[in-house]
């Protein structure tokens, strides 16, 4: 009897009789399909897999051992293809290798990482532009000397990886509360039936499967299959609108849209006649309520997958370019229409192995790394961290459920005990509030031994943090207190923990310290394929976004009296361009390849960078003034924690003035904002001497002794500042916080102040119409 696949999934995609049918040996015939790839590798052939060794029964299929007959039954060797010399690009490449310092330990390691070319990829990059605005382009790589890995293609990322870590397990995903697993071996070959499914619907080259959907590892090898097939893939935001989603599966020419539930394909089936190039949709959470013509359940879409010859697939996979576009990410259109940021097979295979060995990710080889996958996929900095980075070293990555950020993420990292995690700072946040409420509901003792456990801990973090000497008292306080309190959020295991995406306040990063917690910041852009600079363990300053991944640069531009100036980034992360729009394009990337970030940041004498906002937000008053909004609004939040968002006004106005909201409960199922204080509110309004519970009680009655600590806050905030143009004269408090269904804030939790500002027009306008009077 051949080997059984044993896998479930809530879904009913992955039962053990559907994986059964993808090979008739099981998880064997991989082990040994791997050994032959690596044969023809080491032979220099190229393969060719017949269909035939995937449905006629051989020793491939009964466990028996591989004989020199069964080898020459199954496969079907031809001469490689001519290998043609690389050439990329550099700026100012004679004086960088004549000029050129000794490669430090992480540039040597990053030499030493290097990967010897793919035998069956002929590279000729030279002719090429630095960008393109086509999904067919092709585009000249950014390669920096000290760090010159070959390009290769996802393929061959994933490839590598099923020979080094085939028997592990990849994915991880919970049906009937139990944990169920598919290991690479299983996922590689889903991955290839996805991709011939989606050849059998239709799937054109440099055209896209966009999905939606929450992560699951339908999404995952929905993804790898589609670039196996030569498509690109599109993640769309599960919280988008239809008329958002029309913008996106026709901008990116979406062949085929997969969804999760029926929900979602509402969506789609109400936009459907305006896709001109959508052929079908794939459900892989739910069955469609009643048989439609080309919606397709995820069973139906593999089986597909049969009619289509491994041959075709292997020889769409041998014709892809590194220099090609594999990934579209769109931008949150905060400012306009989303831009379809257009991403290489060489800014995701490049960029999973250095940008996260530039955060001390470990090969499974060393240390398996286990995380949690929750973030939405459509976001770069998880589809890096999750998808494809995993890939890359051989992670083991575990779904959370859908409603993770609505309070149920908690209990799946108590379960899988990551040793590696990403949070963006709001999700930081609520564990943060979630555990300053738990502390305000337990015993005096215990929380008192609490405080005093995080404050001499927050204090040796703040004063040493580079020794690794801790006092005994720091010592009996993570034995006695802390280690419990890592152990119920999950964290017993984890050895880094992340963040990015948006600005982490001080308070937070002080409360995780206090815990003995660090968050090791990342920046980057969907430009940038993600993290074009990392912290970790190593490499770790606090409130700075880490140093520049080795192999990338960075320069400041338009430089003032303190350092401050435009962060420009040049390296193999930096994208392609984005998809139509040649004026946007030319706007981001300038003539020698350098992307223009818009950010504003500085850079310390070791090289840290440290963010201080983004140029569009810089404030320029009626006087003159540059004001960087955000270090006030930091500076308003420290000093006050009642306060959970706060918005500085003033361009183009005599005066600065604020909006605030104020901390409160989110509603379990929809994670809206309630009119609730929470813990950590409640306590500011009992120590200030107000009975307030809600957030109705002291706006609507503009509680007294609420209104008084915090003028007296803003007050304090105004003494510290540079100077009197930097004082807030006026403030408001809003009636709702801040949410994702308000409008104010993005997928990624980051404040649309556009939108806040035509929103609360009003309340704005009266700050200033008092002033004329």
């Amino acid at each position: 009897m051949p080997e059984v696949l044993l896998l479930r999934s809530a879904s009913s995609i992955l039962r053990t009789e559907f994986l059964n049918r993808l090979l008739p040996g099981g998880p064997g015939f991989v082990h040994k399909l791997s050994f032959v790839r690596n044969l023809q590798y080491r032979q220099g052939v190229r393969r060719c897999v017949r269909s035939r060794a995937f449905h006629q029964p051989s020793s491939l299929t009964d466990g028996q051992p591989l004989s020199k007959e069964s080898l020459n039954h199954a496969l079907e060797f031809s001469v490689p293809e001519k290998v043609h010399k690389a050439h990329w690009d550099a700026p100012e490449t004679a004086n960088l290798f004549s000029n050129m310092a000794i490669p430090s330990r992480s540039h040597q390691h990053c030499m030493r990482a290097s990967v010897s070319p793919c035998p069956h990829q002929p590279l000729a990059f030279a002719e090429e532009a630095l960008w393109t605005t086509r999904a067919d382009g092709h585009v000249r790589l950014r390669v920096d000397p000290s760090c010159p890995q070959f390009p290769y293609t996802v393929h061959r990322m994933f490839y590598e990886a099923l020979d080094k870590y085939g028997d592990l397990n990849a994915l991880g995903f919970k049906h009937q509360d139990k944990w169920e697993h598919i290991s690479y071996s299983q996922y590689y070959l889903l991955a290839r039936r996805a991709a011939k499914g989606f050849l059998k619907l239709g799937l054109e080259r440099a055209h896209s499967v966009a999905i939606l959907g929450f992560n699951s590892p339908e999404w995952f090898f929905s993804a790898v299959g589609t670039v196996f097939a030569g498509g690109i893939i599109t993640g769309i935001y599960t919280t988008s609108s239809p008329e958002a989603c029309q913008y996106i599966a026709h901008d990116c020419r979406a062949n085929v849209i997969v969804v999760d539930t029926q929900k979602q394909l509402e969506k789609i089936l109400k936009i459907w006649k305006q896709l001109p190039h959508l052929k079908a949709v794939v459900i892989y959470k739910e069955p469609p309520p009643n048989k439609m013509t080309n919606v397709y359940t995820m069973e139906e879409f593999m089986e597909l997958g049969n009619e289509v010859p491994e041959e075709a697939l292997d020889a769409i996979i041998d014709t892809q370019q590194p220099n090609q576009c594999c990934v579209l990410v769109y931008t949150s259109g905060t400012t306009g229409n989303p831009k379809g940021v257009m991403l290489s097979q060489d800014n995701i295979t490049w960029t999973a192995r250095y940008g996260s060995q530039a955060g001390d990710i470990q090969p499974a080889e060393v240390q398996q790394e286990v995380v949690v996958s929750y973030l939405p996929l459509s976001h770069i900095a998880a589809q890096i961290y999750d998808l494809w980075t995993g890939i890359q070293w051989g992670a083991q990555v575990c779904f959370a459920e859908p409603d993770a950020l609505k309070g149920s993420l908690v209990n799946t990292l108590r379960e899988v005990e990551p040793t590696s995690h990403m949070g963006v700072p709001r999700v930081w946040e609520k564990i943060m509030e979630r555990i300053q409420e738990a502390a305000a509901q337990s015993g005096f003792i215990r929380r008192k031994m609490l405080l005093w456990a995080m404050s001499v801990t927050l204090e040796q973090n703040l004063t040493c943090a580079g020794s690794n000497l801790k006092p005994f008292t720091t010592r009996l306080a993570d034995y006695l207190v802390l280690a419990k309190v890592r152990q119920a959020l999950g964290f017993a295991k984890c050895q880094k923990n992340f963040y990015g995406a948006a600005p982490m306040t001080a308070e937070t990063q002080h409360f995780f310290l206090g815990l003995n917690i660090r968050l090791y910041a990342g920046y980057g852009l969907s430009e940038t394929s993600g993290p074009h600079f990392m912290s970790s363990p190593y490499n770790y300053r606090l409130y700075s976004s880490g140093k520049v991944v080795p192999g990338c640069r960075v320069k400041l531009v338009n430089q003032d009296a303190e350092g401050i100036g435009e962060i420009c980034l040049w390296g193999r992360t930096i994208f392609m361009g984005y998809l139509n729009m040649e004026d946007k394009t030319c706007e981001a990337i300038d003539e020698e390849g350098w992307l223009h970030t818009g950010d504003a940041g500085r850079l310390d004498a070791d090289g840290f960078l440290y963010i201080t906002g983004r140029l569009k937000e810089l404030i320029i008053t009626a006087g003159g003034e540059n004001v960087p909004p955000l270090p006030i609004e930091e500076a308003v939040k420290m000093e006050l924690p009642i306060i959970s968002n706060a918005m500085l006004i003033g361009d183009q106005r005599k005066f600065l003035s604020m909006l605030l909201t104020l901390k409160c409960t989110l509603d379990p199922d929809t994670s809206d904002p309630t009119d609730n204080l929470t813990e950590q509110a409640v306590e500011f309004c009992q120590r200030v001497g107000s009975r307030a519970t809600t957030v109705s009680e002291i706006v609507g009655k503009k509680d007294e002794a609420v209104y008084q600590a915090i003028e007296e806050g803003i007050r304090r905030v105004n003494i510290n500042a540079a100077a009197r143009p930097y004082h807030i004269q006026k403030w408001a408090i809003l009636e709702r916080d801040f949410s994702i269904s308000g409008g104010e804030l993005g997928p990624t939790m980051k404040l649309k102040r556009l939108t806040v500002l035509e929103k609360y027009k009003d309340i704005i306008d009266s700050f200033y119409q008092e002033q004329k009077m």
